[in-house]
């Protein structure tokens, strides 16, 4: 298909169209300078930047464009010339949304194995690409030991230590210090709120379980905003404008942080969910607001507990769920222990290193695929 370039007029020469087919998209001409894949403007190893962006001229002009179907040649005011791979201007639009909302009605839950996760990258990959998608993946094969989840964490890159340490027991114990140590059931909640950064994706392995209760409850953070927000909208509003807190107090530690119990990017989308019952502090806010406030959360927590949007699986010994702490809600039901012990252990591993890895096997699997194809 055809490509055709043009400087757009009456714009001071400082936009650029790029079209194919019926697709066009517009750029500015500061935001293509400063973009220039060269060596004086990106280093080439490194693709950082090598010039001060914003020391470049306010009125930067194009001064030539022309595109031969593989390469878009620019020319700026500033005597600067630019050879930008066309497909760099305009990539193919997306494959689909990277997240897929659910409910109870999920028929088939994000599955991984943990051998092969370990040995193959693309079993790991896959693993991965499941947890973005849908916010939680229950992994199964996982060691019976007390450690038994690291070298799989190791494949993404360090344990969020906490002042619990690095991987904390879960379990009943007599004196409990937290209620996560009881026997009775937790709502709906994602971990650790009061802390910054927040922990971005909670690994529970299971190495044994309850005889009787003890599921645990899943429920995607994003589908209650959904739900929330086209039911609700007035709720939804002020869930997003109103920052609560949390507060977190031992002997040891005072975490105290603040955010909106839904939180959206520039664009308006929901980007991360906080609920913590037990640790949440709201300020004294005008009556009136909190008013508003408490019949709001009132309505999320209705939607985050509703059995219509909540999964109820429950670990057998080496499973493990690994969950995405920015949008999952996770619980459990109540247990009774005849005999034993329900003995859970759990860490913590962050975003970034986590992102990296599945964004950076991604690419190899493209450029593996895209050489096996021009070898063909």
């Amino acid at each position: 298909m055809d490509v055709f370039v043009e400087i757009i007029p009456g714009t001071h020469a400082r936009q650029l169209r790029v079209v194919e087919g019926n697709r066009e998209t517009r750029f500015h001409a500061l935001w293509l300078r400063e973009r220039s894949p060269d060596a004086e403007t990106l280093d080439p190893r490194t693709g950082q930047r090598l010039i001060e962006a914003a020391a470049l001229p306010q009125d930067l002009a194009l001064t030539g464009a022309a595109c031969d179907g593989e390469t878009v040649d620019l020319t700026f005011s500033d005597g600067h010339r630019a050879r930008f791979p066309w497909r760099d201007l305009h990539p193919a639009p997306p494959a689909g949304a990277i997240h897929e909302h659910w409910d109870a009605s999920l028929a088939i839950m994000p599955s991984a194995d943990f051998s092969q996760a370990l040995e193959r990258d693309d079993a790991l990959s896959e693993m991965l690409e499941g947890l973005e998608r849908y916010g939680f993946v229950k992994v199964s094969g996982v060691p019976l030991t007390l450690d038994g989840m690291m070298p799989l964490v190791e494949r993404l890159g360090p344990l969020r230590r906490t002042n619990w340490g690095g991987i904390a027991d879960v379990k009943s114990i007599a004196d409990a210090y937290d209620l996560t140590m009881t026997q009775r059931g937790l709502e709906p909640h994602t971990d650790n709120p009061y802390r910054d950064p927040i922990p971005g994706y909670i690994w529970l392995h299971c190495l044994s379980n309850a005889d009787s209760g003890g599921d645990s409850t899943l429920t995607d953070g994003f589908m209650a905003a959904k739900r929330l927000r086209r039911d609700d909208p007035d709720a939804f509003d002020c869930l997003t404008r109103t920052s609560t807190r949390f507060r977190y107090v031992d002997d040891d530690a005072h975490l105290e942080s603040e955010g909106p119990l839904i939180e959206l990017d520039p664009r308006g989308e929901v980007i991360r969910v906080r609920y913590n019952n037990r640790t949440e502090r709201i300020p004294p806010l005008p009556p009136e607001q909190l008013e508003r406030y408490y019949a709001a959360r009132r309505a999320f927590f209705a939607l985050i507990t509703a059995p219509e949007l909540t999964l109820t699986p429950k670990l057998a010994p080496g499973e493990m769920l690994i969950m995405d702490n920015y949008r999952l809600l996770h619980g459990r039901t109540a247990f009774r222990l005849s005999q034993g012990v329900r003995h859970l252990r759990q860490g913590y591993v962050d975003r970034d290193t986590t992102a990296s890895r599945r964004l950076t096997l991604r690419r190899q699997a493209g450029i593996s695929l895209q050489s096996q194809q021009e070898s063909a």
